[in-house]
């Protein structure tokens, strides 16, 4: 008997390895889950039309946000306007979403070089294929950071003063977002030194329904 003992004994040290192995792999794969379905939502185009008819004191913006450079991480396109002046965007960005522990997530922003080159670019991400992450510019500090809430419901924010802005007067920008399967909600406020509102929708957040 006392032979086999070494022989048990490297058996269950083996299988112990092999079940923490299976351990980790099993949380990698609920991880990358995760992460998929984030991007995901993020994904489509939306609008806040139903929203601009309830109350005007809201308009009616367009919301693009297409995945580009699949095979380089999780990246977005995103443009937005007024939905009667599409070919005149007032925003475009590339964002990033990657995780960053086993309960959060961010939501990174790049500015673009030259964004007149881009307008409608959504309808046709592999161009961007012709750009790469050298020629994009972080805007530091100003990563949304989300916690999944349940199943194809995400909430976050950016820091509350930590994101530079000079639009308006102002000197820091703050957002707030919601992300569900039909819709986005983000709210995008500019605050002036003394913490003072300066710009963005004073009521709550904009209500971006997805369209496709």
């Amino acid at each position: 008997m006392k032979r086999f003992l070494p022989i048990l004994l490297v058996f269950f040290i083996v299988l112990n390895c092999k079940n923490r192995d299976k351990s980790k792999s099993d949380t990698k794969v609920k991880e990358d889950t995760e992460l998929e379905e984030l991007f995901a939502l993020m994904q489509g185009s939306f609008n806040s039309e139903i929203q601009s008819q309830v109350d005007s004191t809201y308009y009616n913006i367009s919301l693009h946000m297409y995945p580009i450079w699949e095979d380089k991480g999780n990246y977005l396109y995103v443009e937005q306007a007024l939905n009667s002046r599409q070919n005149k965007p007032y925003r475009q960005r590339i964002y990033e979403v990657k995780r960053l522990t086993d309960s959060t997530f961010s939501s990174a922003v790049y500015n673009l070089n030259i964004d007149s080159l881009w307008i409608g670019k959504w309808k046709n991400p592999k161009v961007f294929d012709s750009i790469s992450l050298n020629e994009i510019a972080l805007k530091e500090s100003c990563e949304v950071i989300l916690k999944r809430i349940s199943k194809n419901h995400y909430m976050g924010k950016t820091g509350d003063t930590t994101c530079v802005s000079t639009m308006r007067g102002a000197s820091f920008a703050r957002s707030e977002v919601e992300i569900l399967e039909d819709k986005i909600l983000s709210w995008d406020r500019g605050f002036d030194n003394d913490g003072n509102y300066v710009w963005g929708a004073e009521k709550g957040p904009y209500i971006f329904n997805k369209l496709d």
